[in-house]
């Protein structure tokens, strides 16, 4: 049995980035083991770290994010208590892992947690999110009224918390995801029909709907050295919005009672939490 599990699926990544993503894991006394499953056409990374705790898998067909990971999150599941999604552009500290890990113990009703993610120059990056409606998601990218557009993005990354208390909210960030991996098993890992792109909303959101916690937890800190991506090329941009309108085919549209009753209820502990501090 491993203490945690971690895939780290990469596609042509530069080599000193992903060394510091694979050597911030490996930096541990716990029993680990790490999945690198290489989608590039090539399997030029084949040596990016020569450990026994590394398991490298070329896998050129490239079925997308989540796949990705579920290949490493099956194969796996019977061997860990815990699952780690790892994005190459993380790097952190010794003891991160370790915590994280000591704090979900402590209650088996917590079924992902998040840390704090920083830039590299220490800014937050506000990745602790309400479930968005699709006038948020669009507006968030295409209003052209400045303030009204920041006044949405700042109520929709909850950045009246303050970032700063442990807090139950719907949608975290795929770059750095610890799951416990039975509730990876009960909810069948991630969506194999959203290839990249929503899918950390999309598995957020049923790992909360099969009764779980999920987490931001500000204890620890990962950095996270993120370019945005969606619209560089016109590939990205048409998968962007191919993957919206899947999840909004599958969760609703308009009419989505779920996420106006979870979204209030996570504005209301929060402040709760807030005024009680």
């Amino acid at each position: 049995m491993y203490d945690i599990v971690c895939s780290l699926v990469i596609y042509k990544n530069d080599r000193k980035q992903l060394l510091d993503a694979i050597d911030s894991f490996l930096n541990t006394s716990l029993q680990v083991r790490l999945v690198l499953i290489d989608n590039s056409p090539s399997n030029d990374l084949n040596d990016i770290k020569k450990d026994s705790r590394v398991e490298y898998i070329h896998n050129p067909s490239n079925p997308g994010y989540g796949s990705t990971h579920n290949i490493a999150i099956r194969k796996y599941s019977d061997k860990t208590k815990y699952h780690l999604i790892l994005n190459p552009d993380i790097y952190y500290g010794k003891g991160v892992i370790e915590d994280i890990i000591s704090f979900m113990d402590g209650d088996d009703n917590i079924g992902l947690v998040m840390p704090k993610v920083l830039y590299p120059d220490g800014k937050i990056q506000y990745l602790a999110k309400l479930i968005p409606s699709p006038f948020v998601f669009f507006a968030r990218r295409f209003l052209p009224l400045q303030n009204l557009k920041k006044n949405i993005s700042d109520r929709f990354e909850l950045r009246f918390s303050g970032y700063d208390t442990i807090m139950e909210v719907p949608y975290l960030s795929g770059c750095f995801m610890v799951f416990r991996t039975a509730v990876l098993e009960r909810i069948d890992g991630f969506d194999e029909k959203i290839f990249m792109h929503m899918e950390d909303l999309d598995i957020t959101r049923r790992c909360y709907d099969a009764g779980f916690k999920t987490l931001f937890y500000p204890n620890q800190i990962v950095y996270h050295d993120h370019l945005f991506k969606s619209f560089l090329t016109l590939a990205n941009l048409k998968m962007y919005f191919t993957s919206a309108f899947y999840y909004y085919n599958k969760w609703g549209w308009v009419f989505d009672k779920k996420r106006t009753f979870i979204n209030k209820k996570t504005i209301k502990d929060i402040e709760f939490a807030k005024r009680n501090k």
